[in-house]
């Protein structure tokens, strides 16, 4: 299921011999999710095929831990006063106690 884009995300990728960059705004999605091995995130941009573009990311969850290791360590960054602070902290805290959630769950089932 996909969701809008409620700010901005902007990607580059970069070849030897070629540069890609995209923005996707409000009007793209995004659907992150789960997997046995990891962690998938895709940016989409939809409409005319001039303009139509998607990004599709997965990521094992060693290398996701590490990014969320990194992000930690340079949270001080984040102005006090930027508007989506608050929602940053809160989804942080969902996702903490989602995954803590499945260590009582598989706990339980013993």
């Amino acid at each position: 299921m996909t969701k809008p884009i409620p700010d901005k995300a902007e990607v580059a990728l970069e070849f030897w011999d070629k540069f890609y960059s995209g923005t996707f705004e409000r009007s793209s999605r995004f659907e992150a999710t789960f997997d046995a091995n990891g962690v998938g995130l895709i940016l989409e941009r939809t409409g005319a095929p001039e303009t139509r573009k998607s990004v599709h990311i997965h990521m094992h969850y060693g290398l996701f831990a590490d990014v969320l290791e990194q992000l930690a360590a340079t949270a001080g960054h984040i102005p006090q006063d930027h508007p989506s602070r608050d929602h940053l902290v809160n989804s942080v805290k969902s996702l903490h106690r989602a995954v803590e959630s499945l260590g009582a769950t598989s706990s339980q089932g013993c």
